[in-house]
């Protein structure tokens, strides 16, 4: 059975957010669907960053990109995103929104060449729900409406406290340490809502996870065309694999008058691995004009065992692969009359490859993206603006078609230490 029960309990009508992450049926299984990184510079353009340099703006892709910077500057970027799903099985239909922050973000310069990076966003996130009521007319007349509810909520997020250096004149190295922590939450509810005499029947998972892990990056980066100002950067990086472990919970609750615990069971030795991650760019940039890149990334899920709320779904994890490329335009940088000639205007478009397969299909996702930055007060404070417009899985073998479009708004702040102002 694949996710055939989720094709019969879509909810019809629209929901508003509770602060959840996602909505999305896919994130039933294993740690959730894993979040896109990158601030919404990287997200316009596809989600580009491995192979890309820009002192401008926060690239906390490649940890080997901080370096590329003012000397004396300190660099912030904070994001938020909204999400509006659309999702279908051919014959019913949901809305959902969420809202959620999306990355804090920090660099300061080191010594010369040399920066270091601090900040948190989310890794992962569970997010669905679906109902049904029972149809059977001899369970019906016994005992009335019964609902059956299956939901689930929670992220698991990863701060990362890291530094870089240039090693010589074209080549920049970093690397980050990692905490990954979180909570996730799924239920699986039986509800008599109008026989008084049988209680209701409340199950689920809740797990409390943590766990270090580190990634290390690497940039190369030079002149194509020295006189018109053309430049290469070749980047890579490596996340280092590593196993979420804390507290799983699994009970079973019987709720009427009196509420007992049919089932209680705690373990604190859970543990479920994330796997390690290849990624490699590049991107070619003529200063304050135009820049064009492509990011590769492939995680190798397969083997790995997850828990469920139910046993019911032919799921198993498999290789996951990303494909990216991303464009950036600036139509005169230094216009002093047209202020929309000094933003920068991008485009972007991806594929995935999930580390999901159901019922054999492994589960892909496609979307284009635009996106722009607006100048504030000195010339590289910006509010930077990213839309995304994707589709995850089809309505075929028993599936739901996800269509989403998701708002990523930034603020970025750059500014200069050490310098004392001379007044007359």
């Amino acid at each position: 059975m694949t996710l055939l029960f989720l094709s019969n309990t879509l909810n019809i009508s629209a929901q508003e957010t509770d602060a959840l992450g996602t909505y999305t049926p896919y994130s039933l299984y294993g740690i959730g669907e894993i979040s896109k990184q990158g601030t919404a510079m990287n997200r316009a353009m596809g989600g580009i960053g491995t192979g890309l340099r820009d002192n401008r703006f926060i690239n906390y892709m490649n940890p080997a990109s901080i370096t590329e910077r003012d000397t004396l500057s300190f660099m912030l970027d904070f994001g938020v995103d909204m999400k509006n799903f659309y999702n279908s099985d051919g014959k019913s239909s949901s809305a959902y929104n969420t809202f959620n922050m999306h990355n804090f973000v920090f660099t300061a310069p080191i010594y010369k060449k040399s920066a270091l990076i601090v900040g948190i966003t989310p890794y992962s996130n569970i997010g669905y729900k679906f109902e049904s009521t029972e149809n059977d007319p001899y369970l019906v007349s016994k005992y009335g409406d019964i609902k059956y509810q299956k939901y689930g909520e929670g992220s698991v997020n990863q701060f990362f406290l890291g530094a870089a250096m240039n090693i010589t004149k074209n080549i920049s190295v970093g690397a980050e340490y990692i905490y990954y922590f979180g909570a996730l939450d799924r239920y699986s509810n039986v509800l008599f809502t109008t026989d008084g005499s049988m209680r209701s029947l409340e199950t689920g998972f809740d797990y409390a996870l943590g766990s270090s892990s580190g990634r290390v990056g690497a940039q190369y980066f030079g002149n194509l065309n020295k006189e018109k100002g053309v430049t290469l950067t070749l980047g890579a990086t490596y996340r280092f694999a590593t196993k979420l472990k804390g507290d799983y919970t699994r009970f079973a609750y019987a709720k009427g008058a009196v509420t007992d615990t049919v089932m209680h069971v705690e373990k604190d030795d859970y543990q479920v691995r994330i796997p390690e991650e290849i990624a490699v760019g590049f991107s070619v940039k003529k200063k304050d004009k135009w820049l064009f890149g492509a990011d590769y990334s492939r995680q190798d899920w397969s083997g790995e065992k997850f828990e469920t709320v139910s046993s019911d779904f032919d799921c198993e994890p498999v290789t996951s692969s990303y494909y990216k490329v991303g464009f950036e335009f600036i139509p005169n940088k230094y216009d002093i009359r047209y202020y929309m000639k000094r933003v920068t205007y991008r485009i972007g478009a991806y594929y995935e490859q999930s580390y999901l397969k159901v019922g054999g299909k492994q589960i892909n996702a496609a979307g284009v993206t635009v996106g722009m930055s607006l100048p504030i007060y000195r010339m590289y404070n910006a509010v930077n603006i990213a839309v995304d417009f994707g589709q995850r899985g089809s309505t075929k073998n028993n599936l739901v078609r996800e269509r989403y479009v998701q708002l990523l708004l930034n603020i970025s702040l750059h500014d200069i230490w050490f310098v004392k102002h001379r007044y007359q």
